[in-house]
Parts: C-alpha cells; sequence; structure tokens
C-alpha cells in the first residue's frame, strides 16, 4: 500500500511549482506528489511534465503526478478531484498544500507523524495551525490577519468546533477520513471548502489535531483571494450549520465498514 501523498492544485504557478516539488522531494521521508493544474495559460502543467523525467518510477510507481483540468473549477473541486484520485491508488494518509511556499514542506512530516505515530493521542486529521500558539503569520498586511483570526472566532462560534485555524489549507488527513466524508457531497468550492471539511470531520467525530506552524505570505505570484472567495465562506457556514441540523451524520465506525467495498470504485 502506498503511504503519504501531497495534493498541490495549481493556476499559474509558473514561478514557485518546480522549487515546491524539489523542496518535497527532498524531505528526509519520501512523499508523493499530485497537481492538480486547471489549465494555467502559464505553462504550469507542462513544467510538471518536464519534471516527470527527473523523478522517475521508484518501484512500481511514479512519485510526481499530474491530474489535468479544464479551466479554472475551484479550489475544493480540485482537492475532491485528487483525494479520489489517491484514494483509488491506495494512498494511507494525504496531504493539503500550496504551491507557493507560504506552507513550509518541512512541516509535512509534523502533520504526518501526528496522524501515523501510534498512541492515544494519534490524530485522525492533522492541520498545520497559524493560531494554536498567538498568531504566527509572516508578511501579511494587518487587515488580512485581523480578517482571518476573527474568521476563526466566526467560525467557532457558529459551529461549536473548537477548531483555531478552521480556514487552514496544511492538513494531513488518515485515508479512512476522506473515505467517509467524500461520500457526502461537499458544497463550497473557494476557501469555505477548508471549512466544510473540518466541520464534517468534527460532526462524524474524527479526531482533530492542531499542529503549530508559521506561515508565510507567498513572495512569487500572484494571490487567489478575493472579496467573492471571502463572503462565500462569511455566509456559507451559517448555511452549512442550518443544514446539518437536517443531515444524520453515522458514527465513524459503522460508516467506514459500510464503504468499505466502495472505495475501490473511486
Amino acid at each position: 500500500m502506498k503511504e503519504r501523498l501531497v495534493v498541490i492544485p495549481t493556476y499559474n504557478e509558473i514561478e514557485n511549482i518546480e522549487a515546491i516539488i524539489r523542496k518535497v522531494f527532498s524531505l528526509p521521508e519520501p512523499f508523493d506528489i499530485l497537481i492538480v493544474d486547471d489549465g494555467s495559460p502559464d505553462g504550469t502543467a507542462q513544467c510538471v511534465r518536464d519534471l516527470q523525467h527527473d523523478f522517475p518510477s521508484t518501484g512500481p510507481s511514479h512519485r510526481l503526478h499530474l491530474l489535468e483540468r479544464r479551466g479554472k473549477l475551484g479550489l475544493g473541486t480540485a482537492y475532491i478531484d485528487g483525494f479520489k484520485w489517491a484514494l483509488s491508488r491506495g494512498y494511507r494518509y494525504l496531504f493539503e498544500m500550496d504551491a507557493d511556499f507560504s506552507h513550509n514542506p518541512d512541516d509535512l512530516v509534523r502533520l504526518y507523524h501526528a496522524c501515523a505515530d501510534e498512541g492515544p493521542n494519534r490524530a485522525d486529521v492533522a492541520v498545520g495551525s497559524r493560531y494554536i500558539r498567538g498568531v504566527n503569520v509572516v508578511n501579511w498586511p494587518m487587515g488580512r490577519v485581523l480578517m482571518s483570526y476573527f474568521a476563526g472566532v466566526y467560525v467557532r462560534f457558529i459551529t461549536g468546533m473548537s477548531v483555531m485555524d478552521p480556514t487552514a489549507g496544511f492538513i494531513c488527513y488518515r485515508a479512512e477520513v476522506l473515505e467517509v466524508i467524500l461520500h457526502n457531497p461537499i458544497k463550497f468550492v473557494g476557501y469555505a471548502f477548508q471549512i466544510e471539511m473540518k466541520f464534517t470531520c468534527w460532526k462524524y467525530g474524527f479526531r482533530i489535531q492542531e499542529v503549530p506552524i508559521i506561515f508565510t505570505d507567498r513572495t512569487k505570484g500572484v494571490s487567489k483571494m478575493s472579496s467573492k472567495i471571502f463572503k462565500e465562506a462569511v455566509f456559507g457556514v451559517l448555511q452549512m450549520k442550518i443544514s446539518s441540523f437536517f443531515r444524520h451524520y453515522i458514527p465513524r465506525r459503522e460508516s467506514a465498514a459500510k464503504l468499505e467495498e466502495s472505495v475501490d470504485a473511486l
């Protein structure tokens, strides 16, 4: 069974993509990479194809994979497509990470061990958290820091879950978590997707652990954040909470048993 896969969505990340791939592959523990590219006109996908020749197969499979989609279909659907691709190939631990080095690839190892190490505190979901120990954000304007921090306060108030950084996008999931929650419709496509995924994991009773990280804003390329994405997150949380009152969340063990056969068909 394959162990670790990092899913990295991209759109016009030509300035970062080679460096982030080489950095992940230089880590002391092996991680495979799946780039999910939404038709980047700057040649991001072609760069990945060229790099596949630099990282040939090791054993039964390649380490660098590319999933190309037509046009900008949204962050949420990129991750969902990437997760389904990975589950169908038997990966045990799946990671979300940005391509722009705002997430330090060295922290992948820490997220992995939070989910993989045996013991009573083992996590089902490990979240790279900017706010678990104060505010650990570098190069963001104060307005954006405040918006992000108080978005977390708002989400905790509305949903009742205790995650300090619910909008975080640097995450490790155990495969069995995604096998359960992806059999339910995930509605949001922007950054509200991150909130919805954590909320759904929490409602199913999966253990979420926050791992402190330092988030550094991109130095190359253009941010994808917009007011539309922010509004989706604000109003989507209310809609998500109300919808949860009319939805039955099967306990995770029962749910995993029922879905054991259907995972192979993803």
